[in-house]
């Protein structure tokens, strides 16, 4: 019987998701995920090489899936606003990217700051971003989408600072939650209204 290349691929990303986003890349094993795929760890080094370049296809896999579960759609301060609240509902249920991201900046920033795959997928979002607020340039896009993705992926990782900071209420149970998304959707739209309103002053 010929062998399923791609069934075992995507065992051995399922593995290796659930082992980076527990372990991170230096306390994830390369032979906990072949267990755990019921695969030949050499499988692992033949399909995606060092365990560092299997860090970065589980990332790249998840960041392009979210990519396709939470469209930009729409124009202006509102769906921005909306697209950031979309964006941490879909990361709040998963809780997989925030956890990787933080890895990846505490243990290979660097690298992935060189990864053209991985700057190219920022670069396309981006574009999509300045798209939804007319008028606005690409840089100030940029910022505003990096201040959305800070704050998103903040939620899942950093609750215990939620317990800290804003206190005499329950810790992550759903009305807090949804407090926490009204304030996240509400600064989205003030600052995208803003980043319009200066852009059509500049221009006038």
């Amino acid at each position: 019987m010929a062998w399923d290349t791609e069934r075992t691929k995507r065992l051995l990303l399922d593995a290796a998701t659930a082992e980076f986003s527990e372990h991170g890349l230096a306390g994830g094993r390369i032979d906990r995920i072949a267990s755990a795929a019921g695969v030949n760890k050499e499988r692992i080094y033949q399909y995606f090489g060092k365990k560092d370049d299997l860090f970065a296809a589980v990332l790249g896999a998840r960041l392009r899936d979210s990519m396709d579960a939470v469209a930009m759609d729409g124009e202006g301060p509102e769906a921005a606003a909306d697209y950031a609240g979309r964006l941490f509902d879909h990361h709040l249920v998963d809780g997989v990217i925030p956890r990787l991201v933080f890895w990846e900046g505490l243990e290979r920033a660097e690298l992935a700051a060189a990864d053209e795959a991985r700057a190219q997928y920022h670069r396309t979002k981006v574009d999509r971003f300045a798209q939804m607020l007319p008028g606005v340039d690409h840089t100030t896009a940029a910022e505003l989408l990096l201040t959305v993705v800070s704050l998103v992926n903040a939620w899942p990782v950093l609750s215990h600072l939620d317990a800290l900071i804003v206190t005499g209420h329950d810790s992550g149970g759903p009305a807090r939650v949804a407090a926490r998304r009204r304030t996240l959707v509400r600064t989205v739209e003030v600052l995208a209204r803003d980043a319009q309103l200066t852009a059509a002053s500049a221009r006038d």
